[in-house]
């Protein structure tokens, strides 16, 4: 099968295109043929190796997983032994590590049926971003209808779904982003948006009962400045500073600084599985999420994607097409 490998760290330059054996099959998973993937900040560190910690866990010197990717859609081309949900035919998304391939083994606790009404592209931008989204705002940020919810870092691709998942919510909704992506985020259904090259939240005297903060680009004084006094700051991203630790320095020093203040603080890694994704689906049915996708790219063309989403600037999803 055509696949996107690399066998060593480094910049994108180490993804090739290449043909590898298909992946075999174990008995609770479901062999898909990917019609559609989408890459995530997780795909530019497992590729350049870094933070160096991390390599702990994904490979020392050499990375244990050689095809980027874990966004898929597409359609189910062999089941196993023991799978129940899923038969040949079905049309699926979800999560499956290796996506950036013609096809994928994933668990079938990690795939769901694909909205009927989202293309392939659509279903592919979803999984990751969403659920991380979803997961912050309901389970860790606690959002409830008529709060306000601050999303710094709108634009990006957990950014704009926490937009509009808080909106489905029925919270008012305040999105930090660029002047270049201020339309965008009007146009997904923020209330209000703040363009932080000419404007400073902080400062606006408005306070928030929940903030997904995507970046990290704020002292901690200023998060809790900007928090209501039981507010929660719902850690998500942060800057790629720190080649050997990377964010666990800033994450620490959070953790620790909120446990002497009234406000509250939540990190956490989102959990892949089918029941997120059921409950996403409900969101992407009903048209009350629509993924935003800036651009799209074949197949051999992932070395561009990956670069140009290291540069962090990437609106919503990069999209593969199969």
């Amino acid at each position: 099968m055509r696949a996107i490998v690399y066998r060593k760290y480094g910049t994108p330059d180490v993804l090739s295109f290449q043909d590898v054996a298909p992946p075999v099959v174990g008995d609770y998973e479901v062999l898909v043929r990917v019609h559609a993937a989408s890459l995530n900040p997780l795909d530019w560190h497992f590729t350049t190796g870094t933070p160096y910690l991390m390599r702990l866990m994904v490979g020392l010197r050499t990375p244990k997983r050689n095809i980027p990717g874990v966004d898929l859609a597409g359609t189910v081309e062999s089941v196993g032994s023991n799978v129940a949900r899923f038969k040949p035919g079905d049309e699926v998304f979800g999560f499956g590590v290796g996506s950036c391939a013609e096809f994928v083994a994933a668990r079938e606790d990690r795939i769901a049926h694909k909205p009927a009404d989202l293309s392939f592209e659509q279903a592919a931008a979803a999984p990751v971003a969403a659920v991380t989204a979803l997961q912050g705002l309901r389970d860790h940020g606690k959002v409830e209808a008529g709060q306000k919810v601050l999303i710094n870092g709108a634009a990006g691709g957990v950014g704009t779904f926490a937009v509009q998942i808080a909106k489905a919510l029925r919270a008012e909704v305040t999105g930090v982003c660029s002047t270049h992506n201020v339309n965008t985020i009007r146009s997904i259904g923020a209330d209000h948006v703040v363009d932080y090259t000419k404007d400073d939240f902080v400062e606006s005297g408005q306070r928030y009962d929940v903030m997904i903060d995507n970046v990290g680009n704020r002292s901690l004084s200023d998060c809790r400045k900007m928090l209501a006094r039981d507010g929660i700051c719902v850690v998500i991203g942060g800057p790629k500073e720190g080649r050997v630790l990377g964010p666990i320095p800033r994450l620490v020093r959070t953790l620790v600084y909120f446990k002497f203040v009234s406000q509250k603080v939540a990190s956490y890694i989102a959990k892949a599985s089918s029941e997120e994704l059921l409950h996403l689906r409900e969101f992407l049915e009903s048209g009350q999420v629509v993924p935003v996708i800036e651009r799209t790219y074949n197949l051999n063309d992932v070395p561009e994607a990956m670069r140009y989403l290291g540069t962090g600037h990437a609106r919503g999803k990069l999209v593969i097409n199969l």
